[in-house]
């Protein structure tokens, strides 16, 4: 279309006010010009009770817009309400291809697994922190924390018991070394059962109290195969377990422990009595458990009362705050005159050197021990064992 005929049409229909707007016919129809004085408005919006707008150049009335309704739909909502989530949507702002996010789905919680049963390191998932109980380090006048009446009378007892043994023949000290293993191995795995762990209690108590048994008869040739059979009796129950959640590491590592600590360990007294039953060494095996059990009980009983007395300085104050370096002294002390008295009156150990060097290892190794058992002691929270 052309500019002549556009104002042609524009100057003819402008003329007309027969309506509003203007024809362009069939090309665009009525179109209406913000000039057409006739038109109506479109859109209404009332009464303008503030008057027109000020130009953008003026400054500021400070007016500020409201809402005139009776109606406070809104006021009812206190607080935002909590979206929705579905797994199944994609969150704006995440990646739903993430593996991380994937990752962090809980596998484990399809398995419905019992509480019981719900094993960390061994000890069993709980919402507080294990309380650690804590005392200062014995002194004068201080408590030793144990039953003195009940541990003297069971110590002689046993002495009696053990004395006896002695005196009559070597298998019978090779009976109560069997049953002071057991019983040891009875007491532990109560104990960390009670504290969440699940050993393979039946493989490691007979691990145990076989140990013994075979290193007296066979000799230290044996043990091997005695713990291979242990480690093969404990790994292989753990398969037959439902899931993962049965704890085989943890269980089978505490069991292990069980069988070294306690089997091993005291198949050593029972390769001592050994050599009594050897040709032309009939009291060797007795007198050197014999002077070994007596140092340990003088190291334990001077140590005990020294500590109690003049203790003021800890071995290891985060393991047991009683176990002091003066007990530690005290003890040694105790077991050099032990040793003496009664390796006096015995044909195997006669010399000053040979007891000086018992007192050595006895000395050193006794606080050891008592230390490591109170530090498996201290992990468990566990008061004592029997």
């Amino acid at each position: 279309m052309s500019d002549d005929i556009w104002r042609r049409r524009d100057n003819t229909d402008s003329n007309d006010s027969s309506g509003y707007g203007t024809d362009f016919g069939s090309d665009f129809g009525t179109v209406q010009f913000a000039e057409d004085s006739t038109a109506e408005p479109i859109l209404s919006f009332g009464d303008a009770d503030t008057g027109n707008l000020p130009h953008w150049t003026e400054p500021a009335t400070g007016e500020l817009p409201s809402v005139e309704d009776d109606t406070d739909v809104w006021g009812t909502f206190q607080e935002p309400s909590e979206p929705t989530r579905r797994p199944d949507h994609i969150t704006i702002g995440t990646d739903p291809t993430d593996e991380r996010r994937r990752a962090s789905r809980d596998v484990t919680a399809d398995f419905g697994m019992d509480p019981s049963r719900d094993i960390t390191g061994g000890i069993p998932r709980s919402g507080r922190a294990p309380q650690v109980r804590r005392s200062g380090p014995r002194g004068a006048g201080g408590g030793t924390g144990r039953d003195m009446p009940t541990a003297v009378t069971t110590g002689l007892i046993l002495l009696a018991v053990f004395l006896g043994a002695i005196v009559w023949r070597p298998a019978a000290v090779m009976l109560i070394v069997v049953a002071v293993v057991g019983l040891a191995a009875v007491e532990f795995f109560s104990k960390v059962t009670e504290k969440g762990y699940r050993p393979a209690t039946f493989a490691g108590l007979a691990t145990c109290v076989a140990a013994p048994i075979a290193a007296y008869w066979i000799g230290d040739a044996s043990l091997p195969l005695v713990f291979a059979f242990g480690f093969l009796a404990t790994s292989i129950g753990f398969i037959g377990s439902s899931s993962v959640h049965s704890g085989p590491m943890p269980n089978v590592a505490i069991t292990n422990m069980a069988m070294t600590w306690i089997g091993l360990l005291g198949s050593f007294a029972a390769l001592i009595l050994r050599y009594s039953v050897n040709g032309g060494l009939a009291h060797v095996g007795t007198d050197t458990l014999f002077m070994i059990v007596v140092g340990v009980i003088a190291n334990d009983v001077g140590g005990l009362f020294i500590g109690a007395s003049i203790g003021k300085t800890p071995l290891r104050e985060w393991i047991s705050p009683n176990k002091t370096i003066e007990g530690a002294i005290g003890g040694a002390v105790a077991t050099l005159v032990a040793v003496v008295v009664f390796g006096s009156q015995n044909g195997t150990w006669n010399s000053m050197g040979e007891w000086i060097a018992l007192t050595i290892v006895i000395a050193v190794m006794a606080p050891l021990g008592d230390l490591v058992e109170s530090m498996f002691k201290r992990n468990l929270d566990v008061k004592d064992f029997g």
